[in-house]
């Protein structure tokens, strides 16, 4: 039998207390509401999408009463569907993505975007892709590459215009 005395070799398991306080505490529960918030946004999207599909679902189908030989008029209106459909679909990414943010941030215990791009930068500099100015340096390769393809296009659109100066028009007469 041991001795309560005794020194154990185990680090002792932090109490239930302090595993209470570290979830509690106010910038966990802030890093926690952006998921919740993105959670009953979500529930709430669902119920939305499932209420237009079962709206859309009962007008297929035939009234009571009505002969099962006449097929009841169609009242689809193509753009008008295509849009609900794209705007549900969205709101449903949108909301998902909120709640997944959320979760993420707050298992990183990440509360704010530059605390993010903090970790994210010194991340970058510990596995040796990143330096100081990284993102100045990735500016500046993004403005010259578009310089580089406006002036390419610019080219060929003048090589066009001189090009269907010379060829003329379709009967094969000059402009």
């Amino acid at each position: 039998m041991k001795d309560p005395d005794e020194p154990t070799d185990k680090p002792a398991s932090p109490s239930i207390s302090e595993t209470l306080s570290s979830i509690t505490s106010p910038r966990s529960l802030k890093q926690l509401s952006l998921f919740c918030a993105g959670s009953t946004f979500f529930a709430l999207s669902m119920l939305i999408t499932r209420r237009a599909v079962t709206r859309r679902y009962t007008s297929t189908v035939p009234r009571f009463y009505r002969p099962s030989n006449k097929p009841s008029p169609a009242t689809f209106n193509g753009p008008l569907e295509a849009f609900e459909a794209l705007s549900l679909a969205t709101l449903n990414v949108t909301t998902f993505m909120t709640m997944l943010a959320g979760g993420t941030f707050w298992a990183f215990d990440i509360s704010t975007l530059d605390e993010l791009k903090q970790r994210i930068e010194r991340k970058r500099v510990i596995d040796g892709r990143g330096s100081g100015n990284a993102v100045d340096e990735a500016e500046e390769e993004l403005k010259n590459w578009i310089a580089k393809t406006l002036s390419m296009k610019d080219d060929t659109r003048s090589k066009g215009n001189a090009e269907e100066q010379e060829q003329g028009d379709h009967r094969g007469r000059p402009r």
